[in-house]
């Protein structure tokens, strides 16, 4: 593909997917803006890629803050000129029953995840029509059938999901493309830094992270999903699977959903 002088904005691109997804466009000879909350930890990523250091941009940006995003896209554009590709990947978690959950923790995920998706779909929508560009949403398989002990990830998920198939069908004879793009467990910092009852860090994933796909073959499908326009990727045999099983036999999945995740360790939900 021609990607001289194309533009590809990451959210969350300091780990996980969206750190992956910036090499891996990087080493495709895009020009790559780098989103997250510490500048210098994307600065230092960004260094190790091997490309011109003048294709990165790194943005100091918190996305759940709405004048921050607004901020990343102009910096972008007085940069480069163009976006052609914009991926909101930047997200949390969190691991606690609705009855004990501190409301603040429910709004911090709405904020980051739904929120920040929309402030930066909303300020690069026009450089994106312009350039007949692609917005992607990462969210999860979470995002099609609901996880217990997850009600502030679930719900932000399904809402991103809600949205960007709202603005695909708004924009589907303007040549914009959307691609809802839900990976199954990957292999990320996202449990580590999940969000207890009370707001606080998890800290220690009560998953085996080795046995997950990891964020680089996320990244990859991503990108070529996204070269073939793609409207929507589920991964992973487990997670198509949820995603089917949700949609026809919605009482089964959610018996089996509640068994398959109490038995993660320390689970906050025992079955009785």
């Amino acid at each position: 593909m021609d990607t001289e002088g194309k533009v590809v904005i990451i959210t969350g691109a300091s780990s996980g997917i969206g750190l992956a997804s910036s090499k891996l466009y990087a080493s495709r000879g895009y020009r790559v803006v780098m989103a997250a909350r510490s500048v210098d930890k994307l600065a230092a990523e960004a260094a190790s890629f091997g490309c011109n250091a003048d294709n990165v941009l790194c943005v100091k940006t918190d996305v759940s803050i709405e004048e921050d995003c607004r901020n990343l896209i102009e910096k972008a554009v007085e940069k480069f000129g163009r976006i052609d590709i914009l991926i909101n990947n930047a997200g949390i978690s969190m691991r606690a029953m609705f009855r004990d959950l501190d409301l603040s923790v429910l709004k911090r995920l709405m904020d980051v995840n739904f929120w920040g998706t929309v402030y930066c779909t909303k300020y690069a929508l026009p450089y994106l029509l312009q350039s007949k560009g692609s917005v992607v949403g990462v969210i999860s398989i979470a995002g099609y059938s609901a996880l217990p002990a997850r009600s502030g990830y679930s719900a932000s998920k399904y809402a991103i999901r809600g949205f960007l198939d709202t603005l695909r069908i708004e924009h589907l004879y303007d040549g914009l493309h959307v691609l809802v793009m839900a990976p199954g467990f990957t292999a990320s910092n996202i449990r580590n830094t999940a969000l207890a009852a009370d707001g606080s860090q998890q800290g220690e994933s009560p998953r085996d992270e080795g046995k997950m796909m990891t964020a680089e073959k996320v990244a990859e499908i991503m990108a070529r999903g996204i070269d073939r326009r793609k409207s929507r990727i589920t991964l992973t045999p487990i997670g198509k699977l949820t995603v089917l099983m949700h949609r026809l036999f919605p009482s089964l999945t959610d018996r089996l959903t509640f068994s398959y995740m109490a038995k993660e360790p320390d689970s906050p939900f025992k079955k009785k």
